[in-house]
């Protein structure tokens, strides 16, 4: 069929790199802060799947309309939808709050017009996708991933002095593959990872409904506690996690090294936590953790350590 699109794709993903560096033939990146998406178009049809094959169209629906408003007939274009705030920082924090000035940022097309780009280099992808959105320059939700500079540790100043996440670099020679990939770098500047919800604490004082989240990644096919987080909540937030967590509360401990501590809730490893952090420590602990929010885009058995090569 013409306007049919013969493939779906699992997105390309970055791997964690030690350090800025510079390297030539590499491109510097803004790191953005929000849901993967690969849009879709086939003909009227619009699609925007998540990274767990779920359509967001109706979640975005000024997004999808923006996409539905581009020339080519049948379109794959991958990139991230973000919220920004006021100081053009996108936070994810916004985002899952389900702000209505949501954004598609486009920083790859794989498709276009019956073309399959996955096999042409990034440069070659590039170029079509800023042809592809040039019409739409002044759309106020396309548009096109920010370069900050050609060499790779002056991105990364202009990174945290901007206060982004961090940035991602890519090697204009790299085909697209459906799997993580050293041909895509990511360089964090602030920690912030996934974490699975393994159960919660009884609240103290004046706090209601709970007191902090125990937090856990997967090893080797077990869940290894990693720590608590207890702030980055309104009394809103607690209830309302509180309300979703109820269904899944177990007696048993869903960690396979759990410290015995009283007053504790398990529950079923179905939740996945957005959190911020300073550091994780030697025995592999996360510190100053922050709630940023849930993700409901990525399993929890996905969730690895940070920075581990299963990530």
């Amino acid at each position: 069929m013409p306007n049919s699109i013969p493939f779906r794709v699992q997105p390309m993903l970055a791997t964690l790199a030690r350090e800025p560096f510079n390297r030539k033939g590499w491109v510097f990146e803004e790191k953005y802060d929000g849901y993967r998406i690969t849009a879709y178009k086939e003909g009227r049809k619009v699609q925007l799947i998540s990274r767990n094959a779920i359509d967001r169209a109706s979640h975005y629906p000024l997004v999808a309309a923006a996409i539905r408003a581009l020339r080519p007939t049948t379109l794959v274009l991958d990139g991230e939808v973000v919220v920004f705030d006021p100081k053009n920082i996108s936070r994810f924090q916004l985002l899952q709050r389900g702000s209505v000035d949501s954004v598609f940022v486009a920083f790859d097309c794989l498709f276009v017009n019956g073309r399959d780009l996955r096999r042409e280099p990034l440069a070659a992808r590039r170029a079509e996708l800023e042809k592809v959105l040039a019409p739409r320059s002044k759309s106020p939700v396309l548009l096109v991933s920010k370069r900050l500079a050609a060499d790779g540790l002056a991105a990364y100043k202009i990174a945290a002095r901007k206060g982004f996440e961090g940035l991602i670099a890519k090697d204009l020679s790299s085909l697209y593959v459906e799997s993580r990939s050293n041909h895509w770098l990511k360089v964090k500047i602030h920690q912030e990872d996934e974490f699975v919800i393994g159960g919660f604490t009884k609240p103290e004082g004046s706090r209601k409904y709970f007191g902090s989240l125990l937090l856990g990644v997967y090893a080797e096919g077990n869940l290894h506690y990693v720590g608590k987080v207890g702030t980055g909540f309104d009394e809103e937030l607690l209830a309302s996690l509180y309300r979703k967590m109820q269904p899944l509360v177990t007696k048993t401990s869903p960690f396979a090294d759990w410290p015995r501590e009283k007053n504790v809730s398990f529950l079923n490893p179905r939740l996945v936590a957005q959190v911020s952090y300073s550091e994780i420590t030697s025995d592999v602990k996360v510190r100053q953790a922050v709630f940023l929010g849930l993700r409901d885009d990525k399993s929890a058995k996905d969730i690895r350590t940070p920075g581990s090569s299963e990530t």
